[in-house]
Order: structure tokens, then C-alpha cells, then sequence
């Protein structure tokens, strides 16, 4: 049970450590408004899954991909040396398309709010 709590601190970490290197160290304009939204690291540590969206977006582009794949050897050197763990975890990038989705309905019920007080009668 201990892993378990250790590979969500280090997941955490990882998160709040990506995050920060995207933002201020990486300096690809294809990369540029990506957001990390989670972490998850495998229980033995050796595999670390970054979701991601890229803000303003409703879908991942390939140009996007593109730049997280090439950034992935600069960001694992730089968790190794933030980070003191034995073993830096292969990072994996995933698409994050809950927040898609989440807009999507926010869209929709802001359509079905107007469409009401339009169609509302007049006191």
C-alpha cells in the first residue's frame, strides 16, 4: 500500500514539475499552450503518463505531439535533476480530451440558457 502513495507524490511532483519546465525552460512555439491537466506513475515508478491539453483547442494537433515527443529527452533530464529518485520515469504524453467534452457542454447549456430567456414571456 505504501507504493501506491508514494507513485501518487511522485506523480504530483512530476505534474507541478513538467508544468513549470513547459512553461518557463521549453522553449518550442509548437508547445507553447499545452497544459499539463494530470499525472499518473506506474506503482514501480518506472512510467510516468502526463495528460495534456492544449488550451483554446478542442483537439490535439500533430504539431503539438511533435514538440512533446522532442522535448521528452530535455524533460526527463531536468526531473532527474530536480527530482531526487533513483530511476527518472519514461514520460508518456496523453491527450486530455475530458476538457473537450467539459466545454462542449458548457457550450450547449449556454445555448439552452439563451434559447429559455429568449423565448421566455415578457411580464
Amino acid at each position: 500500500m505504501g507504493s501506491f502513495k508514494r507513485a501518487d507524490r511522485v506523480a504530483d511532483r512530476i505534474k507541478e514539475e513538467i508544468a513549470s519546465l513547459l512553461l518557463k525552460d521549453v522553449r518550442d512555439p509548437r508547445i507553447g499552450s499545452v497544459t499539463i491537466t494530470g499525472a499518473k506513475v506506474s506503482d514501480d515508478l518506472r512510467t510516468a503518463r502526463l495528460y495534456f491539453v492544449e488550451m483554446g483547442k478542442d483537439a490535439c494537433s500533430e504539431e503539438v505531439l511533435i514538440g512533446l515527443k522532442k522535448a521528452t529527452g530535455f524533460l526527463r533530464r531536468e526531473l532527474g535533476r530536480r527530482l531526487q529518485l533513483r530511476r527518472v520515469p519514461d514520460i508518456i504524453f496523453t491527450y486530455d480530451p475530458s476538457f473537450a467534452y467539459g466545454s462542449r457542454i458548457d457550450t450547449l447549456l449556454m445555448e439552452i440558457h439563451e434559447e429559455e430567456e429568449k423565448n421566455a414571456p415578457a411580464d
